[in-house]
This record gives C-alpha cells, structure tokens and sequence, in this order.
C-alpha cells in the first residue's frame, strides 16, 4: 500500500495544481472590473462564494482567466457531472449555493444530471456555463449547445446575458434566486463575446427579483384551524421533511415536538432534522422506511407535515396514504400543497417561522399518551435487525455500523444511489442536519464520491477540518464516478469510501428476484475492478474486507489515514433491502421478507 506522500512531492504537487485554487488566497482585493468576464468574478466575491468547481473549456475560459487571481478557490473536478455534484453537496453542507462552472456544449449537457438532481431535491446551486459568442447562437456552431431550452425545466430560472455591462448582476440575481423561498439550482448561460466584452461597470449586490420574494408567515384564520386540529387529536405525527433543514428549522422542529409530546417520522431527505435516537424519533418513513414509522403513518388521525413534497417513495399508493388522517401542510412553496397529498390545513410560509407561529396560536398540547405507547410497541414488534450467520458472507448493513461506531455525531455521511444508500440510511444514527447528503428524488447513482469531495471542502471552509467524511457506495455506483479520486488526491482530502461491493446492481437484482422470476438480466457486475487496487493506482490508500474480524481494524486505520482512502467491502451478494413497500402499495403493508412481496 502506498504511503502519504512525502512533503517534496506534496510541495511538488501544489505547485503544478495551484491555480486548482488549492492556493488561492481568500483575502486578495476584489476583481477589478474591466470586461463582463471580470464582472461574473466579481458578482461571484461579492456574494462571498468561497469555492466554485468546474472543468475548463473554450467558451467559459475568459471567466477562468479572471478566476486566476480571485480570492475564489477553485476545484478543477475530473468530469463537469462531478462538478456539479460537489456542488450541490458543498451547497448541502455549507448552507451556502454551490458553484459549478462548465464550457460550452458537452461541457453544460455533462451537468444536466446533476442540475436535475438539485432541482428534484431543492438544492440551491449555480451553474456558469460558457457559450458560443451571441451572434454564432443558433449556427451550429462548435460545441454549441441550446442551455437555456435544455435547462429550463430542470431550473429556477436560467439566464442569458446580452451585455458585459449587466453580466454581473445576472449572476448575483441568479445566486440570490436559487437559495430564497425554496431553493434550487440556476444557470447563466455566457455567450464569448459577452465574457470578453469591456466594462468598467460594477455588479451590485445579490438581489432576488421583486416576484421571487416568498409569503413566510402563514394565514392568521389557518393558523387557527390548524391548532385545534393539533389539540383535538389522539395519535398526531409529525412529518419533518428536507424543508426543515433548508430553512435552517431545526430547532423550531424539535421544540415542537418535543413541547407537543407528537411522535416524529421523517422524510429519507429530513434525516437528521430530528436527533434519531430521541424517543420521540420513529426515523424515516417510505419504502424503505422503517417498520413502525410507517405503522405510524397508517394509523395517525394527525399529520403534521412540514417541508415535504409527499413524493411516491414516501407516499407508496397515494390513496392509501395516512388513512385516518387529517393533513396539516406547512411549506413554502404553495405549488407543493395538495399538489399530491390533499391538504386540510394548508400553512404556506417559512418552516420556522410558521411552527413558531402554530406554538404560539395552540392553548394546550394533544394528549397522545396512548399513541407514544403504541408507537414505542412498534418499534419493539419491528426493529432494524438483520442476521449474521458465521457459513455466510459480510453483511453490509454490519459494515455502516461499525462505521458509526467509530466515528463522531458530526459525522458527514454521503452515498450514491442503490441498495448501498438505503443501508447507510436505516443503520447509521443521525442526530444533526447536513450531515445526511445524497441524492432523493432523482436517484443519481455515481453522486456519492463527487459529494464527498463537496461536503469535505465545505467543513474545512468552515473551520470544521476535524469532521470526518464518509461516503458509502455500492460497486456499480462507485464505478461511475470514480475518476474524482483523483481529485480527492490532488486536494489532499481526507475522505473514507466505504464500497459495498455485492458485485450486482443489488437494487435491480433484488427486484428481478421479486417480481421478474429471477431473471438477473444486466445485473451482475463481477467483471468490475478490484476497487483496492485502484485506490492504489490514483494515489490513496486502499484495503479489501472480506471477514467480520477485519472490519473493525480496517475502518479504524481508513479512518486515521490522513487523506483519500478506499475500502473494498466484498458483501453477502445475495442480501436485501427491507423493510419494503412495493411500488405504489401501502405503507402500511410492509414485507420484511422476499416470499412476503
């Protein structure tokens, strides 16, 4: 196994990736505006964006030219999905828009992946795409590619700019826009001509269009129906969803709850919004959510759903959803109430600020000492266990506890998308936010790697390099992205990959098993790399795990290992995901086992 490198070669490196931004002083003056590209720059320092991603190309390199001196670091990222990715993860963490910036025509269609994936799970992010320059627009010129009509449904908003003069405040007006109200992703689209223009006009400061300003303290007669629905009922849930984190809610959320006695399920995106070892926490509901959060959910005559989408994998069959429950929906977005789940009690405003509204408007708390109870009788009839007999081979959900077991509650936990991110989800104990970063509603396999490298730089810029990141990934996610190791090496990150290698796209081999009589078509992934050695080949360091007996060393020295480490998990190939909801079934009829589908 390779060794840290020497401080020679380190000193080497930093000096042949430096404008990387590895050394990018975050103290240098301002950009000078002289020209749009100048501009971008400078809108970019103005709104104190500590960090962009991106890969070079023709069309944007004006910007990166002005970026050479600019107190923005810089991370060149192997492949622009994995640019905007870290991105989007820097963003989670931070709490901050991430930047992404990208060339023309490959270059902005190989983010499209991951502006949907921000968009799906309203993710503030900005992407800065080059262009051919304007009067070329719409020739087939090289490396042309229409941005604005691609990105449109997938964004906010997008932007064209037609003047060096006014480049500037798009950008700012592109970043205000994608964190305010509910957040996601936007694009400013920089034709050549408009980049390298010359204009000695400053950008202002970030301001949200006057017809973005959201509605954030609810209705005063809503409010009031809303609370004696909270009194009268006998088995009230709250529902924390991904919204709660956004809007920085968390404490609110909790006090709630905590002052109300109401039982808490979240959200596969709310994870972390609740302390999930508080007894009133039932962790997350859904299809692979836990047992007794989704009899929880059946068998509530209250739902208090704050900062949800009520998306399918949450929902299962819509109709069947929270039978015996009347619907309390606080979210920002008024597009989101009764867009799926019918809402009896709209409340449109900012999470926190409207719980505090509820608190203030409710005269006593429900009395649900009952239902506590019958929640806590759940949880005994259904616990996460899994079985680990000595004849069969390492179980991967084994391998998420010893990681947690051995690591601080402020730990960073990312993954790709399959049955690797659903382990990590249900046998980790989360009990913070923004700790929790993967992809939701889009289900973006490879985003695991790319969001660890987001997340690490996002806690060192907030003075936060002790965290620990961890990314648990499955073979097959892993193998999408993992050219952003060497990124990983370049910058000197100290990250962990967990790869649980099952040799299959376990989630699809799972659902072939179930409801396609076994027929594993286009599974199997035994002919992958032998993931150790690789990390061996791009500069970190690297183990295969086989055996129970060799876990517990292993994370242990990953996890001490200054810098990228790779960990090759060979797990049971045969092991599922439960508890599960089939597709569009009811919660409350959950399998824990395959002959139970």
């Amino acid at each position: 196994m390779s060794e840290r490198a020497t401080k020679r070669e380190r000193d080497e490196r930093s000096e042949s990736t430096e404008h990387h931004g590895q050394n990018h002083d975050p103290d240098r003056a301002p950009t000078e505006v002289t020209s749009g590209a100048a501009a971008v720059v400078r809108a970019l320092e103005n709104a104190d964006v500590a960090a962009a991603f991106g890969v070079q190309g023709g069309a944007i390199m004006p910007v990166y030219d002005e970026l050479y001196e600019s107190s923005v670091r810089h991370v060149t990222m192997a492949h622009e999905q994995g640019a905007s990715h870290a991105a989007d993860a820097y963003g989670v963490v931070k709490g901050d828009p991430g930047v992404c910036l990208v060339t023309s025509g490959p270059g902005v269609t190989n983010t499209i992946t991951g502006i949907a994936d921000a968009n799906m799970d309203s993710d503030a992010m900005l992407t800065l795409a080059g262009q051919v320059p304007t009067g070329m627009v719409g020739s087939d010129a090289f490396q042309e590619t229409d941005t604005i009509g691609v990105t449109a449904p997938i964004t906010k908003h997008n932007y064209f700019p037609s003047s060096p003069d006014t480049v500037g405040d798009d950008v700012g007006e592109a970043l205000a826009l994608s964190e305010v109200g509910r957040p996601g992703p936007t694009v400013v689209d920089l034709p050549k001509d408009v980049t390298g223009g010359e204009t000695a006009r400053e950008p202002g400061p970030p301001r949200v269009p006057e017809t973005s300003v959201p509605q954030m303290e609810a209705d005063a007669d809503a409010l009031h129906l809303a609370a004696r629905a909270v009194e009268r009922a006998e088995k009230p849930v709250c529902l924390f969803g991904g919204g709660i984190i956004k809007a920085d809610a968390c404490e609110e959320a909790r006090k709630f709850a905590t002052e109300n006695g109401v039982p808490v399920v979240t959200t596969m995106p709310g994870i972390g919004s609740f302390p999930e070892g508080d007894d009133l926490c039932l962790s997350w509901a859904g299809m692979h959510g836990t047992g007794y959060a989704n009899m929880a959910i059946t068998h509530a005559d209250l739902l208090i759903a704050v900062g949800t989408r009520f998306d399918d994998r949450l929902t299962g069959g819509v109709d069947t959803f929270a039978p015996e429950a009347e619907v309390v929906h606080i979210d920002i977005d008024p597009a989101e109430i009764s867009k799926n789940v019918h809402a009896d009690y709209p409340l449109i405003g900012d999470a926190g600020i409207v719980l505090g509204q509820l608190m203030d408007e409710l005269e006593r708390a429900p009395d649900a000492r009952e239902w506590r109870e019958q929640c806590r009788t759940w949880q005994e009839e259904y616990p996460m266990t899994y079985a680990t007999p000595e004849d069969e081979a390492l179980k991967p959900q084994f391998v998420v506890e010893a990681f947690d077991e051995a690591t601080a509650d402020d730990t960073i936990v990312t993954t790709g998308v399959g049955q690797h991110q659903m382990w990590a989800s249900q046998f980790w104990e989360f009990s913070e936010p923004r700790t929790w970063v993967s992809s939701h509603g889009l289900g973006t396999m490879g985003y695991g790697l790319p969001a660890a490298i987001g997340a690490r730089l996002a806690a060192d810029q907030m003075g936060e390099d002790d965290r620990t990141v961890v990314c648990f990934d499955g073979d097959g996610s892993f193998l999408m992205t993992m050219q952003e190791l060497s990124v990983a090496v370049r910058e000197e990150m100290d990250i962990t990959i967990a790869v649980l290698n099952n040799e299959y796209i376990g989630m699809v081999r799972q659902w072939q098993d179930a409801f396609f009589d076994g027929r594993r078509m286009a599974a199997d992934y035994n002919w992958i790399p032998e993931f150790d050695k690789l990390a061996e080949a791009f500069g970190a360091r690297g183990w295969r795990v086989d055996a129970y007996d060799e876990v517990a060393d292993t994370v242990s020295e990953a996890l001490a290992y200054d810098g990228p480490s790779v960990i090759d998990f060979h797990v049971d190939p045969e092991e599922n995901v439960y508890p599960m909801v089939t597709s569009g079934g009811a919660n409350g009829q959950f399998a824990l086992t395959e002959d139970q589908l």
